[in-house]
This record gives C-alpha cells, sequence and structure tokens, in this order.
C-alpha cells in the first residue's frame, strides 16, 4: 500500500513539472567578452613595449620624432658589454640555484600526505612574494654585513677567522635573487608533482630502484614541464631584478636594471635607457628561446632512444 502511493505521488510531481513551463535558458555569452580583461591587459603591455621601442630609436629631448641609430651604438662600450654578461651570469646562477633548491621542497610539498604540513610549506614558499622587494633588500643588508647575522655564525662556528665581505660583491646580490625569486621556481614544479601518479613511483620501487634513481629517472622527467617553466621564470625575473642588485650590489655590481635607473634618474637620457632596455628584453627572449629548444631536443631525443 506504501508502495502504491509513493508511486502516485511521484506521478503527480512529474506530471505538475511538465506542466510548467521552462526555466530561461541562460544568455550565451561571446568568448571575446569573458577574454577581453586580458587582452586589455595584453594590450597596454604591447602598447608600452611599442613606445620604449620607438623611444629608442630617438634623441634625448626629441624622443618621439627623431630617429637614429646612435643609442644602440653607444652601447658596444665594454662597461655595457660587462654590465649584460654580468645580468645574464648572475639571473642564469640564480636559476640554477634556484631550481636546484626547489626540488625537495616541491617533492615535499606534492607528497605530504596531512593538510597542514602542506599549509606550511606553501606559506613559507610565498613568504617572499608577501613581503615587500625593499624589506627584502634591507633583511638582507643585516644579514650580510660585517657585524651581520651571518659572519657571526661562520665566526662563531670557527669557519673564517675575520668576516667576510658579502655586501657590494656578486655573492650578496646573488644570494638576494636566489631568495626573492626562489617562490617562483618551486610552485610550478610542485604543481608538476603532485600530477605525476604515485603508480610510476611503487613500479620502480619494485624493480629495485632506490629513491635517488626514482627520483632521476622517474620523477624529475615527468615533472620536466614544470621545472622548465620555473626555470625560465627565475630566470626572466632576476634578468630584470633592480631592488635587490642596488641595495646589495650598489654601483660595484652594475646589473642592466641598474644601468637603466641611471640613464634615467640623473641623466634623463630616456633614448639610451630604452636602448638598454629593448637589448635586455631581446637577450633575455633569446636565451628562454634557445633553452627551450635545448630542452624539446632533449626530450625528443630520450622519447626517440626509449
Amino acid at each position: 500500500m506504501s508502495a502504491l502511493l509513493f508511486r502516485r505521488r511521484t506521478a503527480a510531481i512529474a506530471d505538475a513539472a511538465v506542466g510548467q513551463p521552462a526555466a530561461p535558458a541562460l544568455p550565451r555569452v561571446p568568448p571575446w567578452v569573458l577574454l577581453a580583461p586580458i587582452l586589455a591587459f595584453l594590450a597596454v603591455l604591447v602598447a608600452a613595449s611599442l613606445a620604449v621601442l620607438r623611444m629608442s630609436f630617438g634623441v634625448s629631448g626629441n624622443e618621439w620624432h627623431a630617429l637614429t641609430l646612435h643609442n644602440y651604438a653607444d652601447l658596444a662600450d665594454s662597461y655595457f658589454m660587462r654590465s649584460l654578461w654580468l645580468t645574464l651570469k648572475l639571473a642564469f646562477q640564480s636559476m640554477v640555484c634556484a631550481v636546484l633548491l626547489a626540488i625537495p621542497v616541491a617533492l615535499a610539498m606534492a607528497r605530504t600526505e596531512s593538510r597542514l604540513a602542506r599549509r606550511l610549506l606553501l606559506a613559507g614558499v610565498l613568504l617572499p612574494l608577501l613581503v615587500n622587494l625593499l624589506l627584502q633588500g634591507y633583511g638582507w643588508l643585516v644579514m650580510l654585513g660585517p657585524a651581520g647575522m651571518l659572519n657571526h655564525a661562520l665566526l662563531a662556528a670557527g669557519i673564517v677567522q675575520r668576516p667576510l665581505q658579502w655586501l657590494y660583491r656578486e655573492n650578496g646580490v646573488l644570494l638576494g635573487l636566489i631568495q626573492t625569486a626562489f617562490p617562483l621556481a618551486v610552485l610550478p614544479l610542485a604543481s608538476a608533482m603532485r600530477a605525476i601518479s604515485r603508480s610510476y613511483e611503487e613500479a620502480a620501487a619494485t624493480l629495485g630502484a632506490s629513491r635517488w634513481q626514482t627520483l632521476c629517472h622517474i620523477v624529475l622527467p615527468l615533472a620536466m614541464p614544470g621545472l622548465v617553466s620555473g626555470a625560465l621564470l627565475v630566470f626572466a625575473y632576476n634578468a630584470s631584478a633592480f631592488a635587490v642588485p642596488l641595495l646589495l650590489g650598489g654601483r660595484r655590481v652594475p646589473m642592466l636594471a641598474v644601468l637603466v635607473h641611471d640613464q634615467v634618474a640623473p641623466l634623463l637620457n630616456w633614448p639610451a635607457a630604452s636602448a638598454s632596455g629593448v637589448v635586455l628584453m631581446v637577450a633575455t627572449l633569446v636565451v628562454m628561446s634557445v633553452s627551450q629548444r635545448l630542452v624539446r631536443g632533449m626530450q625528443r631525443t630520450e622519447e626517440s632512444c626509449s
């Protein structure tokens, strides 16, 4: 009896639903409307880049009407070439160090089971992005000074006999660049490692592979897209770094962003600064594209060999 009553009520509800008018469909939104904000942002970036490119062919005081290659010819001097080489070298060194330090941290974030531990690791990684670069730079000034924490620790451990000079040296700038760009290397790599199924690691362990062999031959090759993305982000970020090199290196470590600032602030030479910025942008893009091609070639070679 109860089953029959339930069926009658269900049929009545269905009939009432059929009799009701259908809900109005949501209006279809064109795709370009959803893409409008990012397209507007990209348009502003492209317009700014074109303005800098045009200004690089001008002369001081007549940036928009004159047309000359004199600004690029002046960049062939030894000081600018040394600054460009120093910028690319420190960006590459910081990229390698940041990626090597990011591998264990990203692996811990991807493989930990505790949500609390994962959140604490994520908070620690994101901390440099939440603190202003000037504050981080002044913190490094306190740590790396002759009476700073690092020298005190080295002296107390008996590793050195007198304080080391970290400030206004390439080593001090390198430490600051690694620390500020470290999250950019960890986050893409951790995301790529979390997407890797643990069945691969279990299969490798079943075949007798050690953890080191599993990491080198299974995890890192599968996480190579995230590793390459993080490395290129660190390189591009540090190649254009300004605050950290200025605070920790001063004029003794003349990275290209500091040189551009010096051409703008005291000299107001906008065309020369624009030409330097264009050269830095082109050099960074060339290095990034070559790196991507090399990595893709290595991956294709490994796939063909396997």
